[in-house]
């Protein structure tokens, strides 16, 4: 199954990138295959960076007309000194609250935003995904290690998920970014496994969740334990019936399956004794 964000290019003259952003939402309400729309190009370029503004009203306009499309942006793909002081002061915050972002790539200038603890709190209660991608972050801003802010989204409790950004410039996969948040930022087991979980929680997939609780991911009632869990009637009707629910069941069962196999690994593994 494929599906597709428009992308725009937003380092042209106005009037071409609020072409390309209307031409986003459009496509995005009659063609099913495409679920939204992106701002591409670098973010600390002269044209977006004084655009910027711009950029998120007409956003802010159209979504208007266009309430049902859902927008995901880069915002935040900034370091000091890649930009004046003052272009890392709001743009994570303008791209959700006017930008209309349900969710974004990067983020990595957070801290440096206008009381960046409100900011951080207010993405953890509205549950706006922060797409984490730790070899481009690396590669292209040289922020790396503790500097980097996803231990920062993970105390403060906003969801974030792994992403490769460019697979064919980085020359990385997606198990490269595992490896990375492991061995670099010293993630465990059950954050990967919340990871994985929100990048199919928080896409742009129809139909409803197969999570009452993203938080907690506690099941929906037809796939709770009381009515059979996850291979009951119940709920493998419901997930018939919701597509995002569907790939969010297969990837339970994918998981229960590895572990299950790790499990086993793990205990025929011989003992050694002093």
């Amino acid at each position: 199954m494929v599906r597709y964000l428009y992308q725009v290019l937003r380092g042209g003259p106005p009037e071409q990138v609020f072409a390309q952003i209307l031409a986003g939402f459009e496509l995005t309400r009659r063609d099913p295959r495409v679920v939204g729309f992106n701002l591409v190009q670098p973010e600390d370029d002269p044209i977006p960076m004084g655009d910027f503004t711009l950029h998120m009203a007409m956003i802010d306009s159209l979504h208007r007309l266009y309430p049902d499309v859902p927008i995901t942006l880069h915002a935040g793909e900034l370091a000091e000194g890649l930009v004046p002081r003052e272009g890392l002061r709001s743009h994570i915050r303008t791209s959700i609250r006017q930008g209309r972002a349900r969710s974004f790539g990067h983020g990595v200038s957070v801290i440096h935003e206008d009381d960046p603890l409100n900011l951080l709190r207010e993405m953890a209660e509205r549950r706006v995904l922060v797409e984490i991608a730790l070899s481009s972050n690396d590669v292209i801003l040289s922020v790396r290690g503790a500097h980097h802010p996803l231990a920062t989204y993970l105390r403060h409790g906003v969801p974030v998920a792994l992403v490769t950004d460019d697979e064919g410039v980085l020359r990385s996969d997606l198990t490269r970014e595992f490896r990375r948040a492991v061995d670099e930022q010293e993630v465990d087991y059950p954050t990967l496994k919340g990871m994985v979980r929100n990048s199919l929680q928080y896409a742009f997939a129809e139909g409803e969740s197969l999570w009452r609780d993203a938080r907690t991911f506690t099941p929906v009632p037809p796939c709770s334990t009381a009515r059979g869990g996850l291979m009951g009637p119940a709920c493998r009707a419901f997930v018939g019936a919701n597509l995002k629910a569907r790939l969010q069941w297969e990837l339970e069962r994918a998981l229960q399956s590895f572990e299950a196999s790790r499990a086993t690994v793990a205990r025929a593994r011989p003992v050694r004794r002093p």
